[in-house]
């Protein structure tokens, strides 16, 4: 329905239950499709459709960290976190060309500013909901704030821009010979981005206008969160790669988010971890 649709994510609904809605056939896509449910299924009671734009991922993983969050990060918490914008800009003249929201030609001091104002919002809105006790209110006052689409894309410019930091660091680490994990070398290995420059042009650029976010930069999300995102990928769904981990050596302590997708370009979420039964 038209309303489901404007709903960013749509209520739960048990996942045996959309998976037979979605997948009658008797393929071998369909039969795989429906072994990868069931086995998410023995891990989550339910899914939540996430909507489909080319938002996606960051919709999905930005929802799932802070329906479970307990507090506030500390890379969120650091005095400089909202100086990002300024900082980035006065060493990186080409920052200037970051294409916000589909508002194109700004001048330097309204991109830095209008990110900044991102970036305060991702902090607020963290900290609100890390501060609700009840799982339920917290569930609330998620669904909530994806409900209101100012507030919501707002939150993915910012999620965008901390991919760009992150990239930038991990260049210049490689480049000063620091150690970096692999995918950074995979990230910049692409003819496409090279450097974080292209990446931007390229890539950041594009993500919620013109494409979503390819395998490599999950691993960028992950890290630019400090989050692990697990993802069952049910067309893998017995071989190694059925559950992947953005990254795949997780650093510890680091909070776990958990999406679904069937072909690794649409997220959906699991809720409602299964109570593991007693024997």
């Amino acid at each position: 329905s038209l309303t489901e649709y404007k709903l960013s994510i749509a209520p739960e609904i048990d996942i045996m239950e959309y998976c037979r809605k979605e997948w009658r056939g008797n393929t071998q896509v369909a039969k795989r499709m429906r072994k990868g449910y069931e086995a998410v299924a023995q891990k989550f009671a339910s899914i939540r459709r996430v909507r489909g734009d080319n938002y996606c991922a960051l919709r999905a993983t930005l929802f799932q960290a802070l329906s479970q969050t307990t507090q506030l990060p500390n890379w969120l918490q650091s005095e400089d976190f909202t100086l990002l914008p300024e900082n980035l800009l006065s060493k990186y003249d080409w920052i200037r060309q970051w294409q916000l929201k589909e508002k194109l030609g700004r001048k330097m001091g309204e991109i830095s500013d209008e990110i900044k104002e991102y970036l305060i919002l991702l902090r607020k809105k963290w900290k609100n909901i890390s501060e609700i006790k009840g799982p339920v209110e917290k569930q609330e006052a998620c669904d909530k704030l994806f409900k209101n689409e100012e507030d919501e894309y707002s939150l993915y410019e910012a999620l965008k821009f901390l991919m760009l930091n992150t990239a930038i660091e991990l260049y210049n680490d490689d480049k000063n010979g620091r150690r970096v994990p692999v995918f950074s070398w995979l990230l910049f290995a692409r003819d496409t981005s090279s450097n974080p420059c292209q990446l931007m042009h390229n890539h950041l650029n594009h993500i919620g206008h013109s494409g979503g976010l390819e395998q490599v930069e999950m691993f960028l999300l992950a890290y630019a969160l400090q989050h692990t995102i697990q993802v069952y990928r049910l067309y893998k769904y017995s071989t190694d790669e059925f559950i992947t981990l953005y990254p795949n050596d997780p650093e510890e302590g680091w909070p776990v988010v958990t999406l679904i997708t069937e072909d690794d370009r649409h997220y959906n979420i699991p809720v409602r971890m299964c109570q593991e039964t007693v024997l």
